[in-house]
């Protein structure tokens, strides 16, 4: 696996492998690597000839600042892990070479009502940061390809718009969210919990399977959200949202939608246990 710091070398060796005719994958991480991150090289891999993938803990996308200085940073056992996985090349740009005129007055993104609605509302400027930093990197890797995972549905929502307004030929795959055995989605900020928390932490999942199966039997969503929120501060979270999308819009579900509906739905959830935020989703 090559390593590299700066964007135009990295330019180099990608055009080198597109004159050769080869597809260029591209995973973007911040680190901390998982086997959901693992499992996207996996899938690039699969589909292309050429693996790209990014660490960077992104400032821009940190509504607050303390969650940036506590993201897990695990760099010499992230290289360890994709060059077992048969990553080919991995970008590790510093700050100064993702934002050379530094990180303020940066450039504004039209993502509509995505960002007035779950993580958009109640992350304000984080999905301004998130399309800052991967305009950058698509701009920098130019893949073929890229992969993200569901466990960010609205993310990957908002990436999809983003190359709409870059006019990009990349195509999003989007990848199924990996699981530990009891449930819980694999996430970087999983290294932050407790032992105790991380116990309790599997009352999301076992949220998002409650609002399955009373959604199959016809229970109405009110009805669901709030045995799903009692569940939720039961085991001690703090709750964000609990909410019920129309899969390809993200709009709410109404107060009246019950199982007539015959569009794919999602359910979605962000809680906090102590400092810890972590969100999941299931489509229905």
């Amino acid at each position: 696996m090559i390593i590299f710091k700066y964007a135009e070398p990295l330019a180099r060796y990608i055009q080198q492998q597109k004159a050769a005719g080869k597809q260029v994958g591209f995973v973007p991480t911040m680190g901390a690597l998982h086997n959901g991150h693992i499992a996207l090289i996996d899938q690039s891999k699969q589909a292309t000839a050429v693996t790209v993938c990014s660490i960077f803990v992104n400032p821009t996308q940190f509504n607050n600042p303390n969650d940036y200085q506590l993201y897990p940073q695990t760099i010499e056992q992230d290289i360890v892990k994709l060059e077992a996985a048969g990553c080919d090349a991995l970008f590790l740009p510093s700050i100064a070479e993702m934002y050379p005129q530094g990180t303020t007055g940066l450039e504004h993104y039209d993502l509509g009502y995505l960002e007035t609605l779950l993580e958009g509302k109640y992350r304000p400027g984080h999905f301004q940061g998130v399309c800052q930093v991967m305009f950058r990197l698509l701009s920098m890797v130019q893949p073929h390809q890229l992969f993200m995972g569901q466990k960010d549905y609205q993310q990957c929502m908002v990436v999809s718009r983003l190359l709409t307004l870059m006019q990009s030929p990349i195509q999003l795959i989007t990848c199924p969210t990996l699981r530990e055995p009891d449930g819980l989605a694999m996430s970087s900020r999983n290294m932050r919990l407790t032992p105790e928390d991380r116990q309790k932490a599997t009352a999301i999942y076992q949220c998002l399977i409650l609002i399955k199966q009373q959604l199959n039997q016809g229970v109405f969503w009110p009805v669901i959200k709030e045995k799903a929120e009692k569940m939720l501060t039961d085991a001690g979270f703090r709750i964000d949202y609990v909410e019920l999308a129309d899969a390809n819009t993200l709009q709410p579900a109404t107060a009246n939608l019950a199982t007539v509906y015959q569009g794919a739905r999602v359910a979605l959830i962000a809680a906090f246990l102590h400092d810890v935020r972590l969100i999941d989703n299931m489509l229905m």
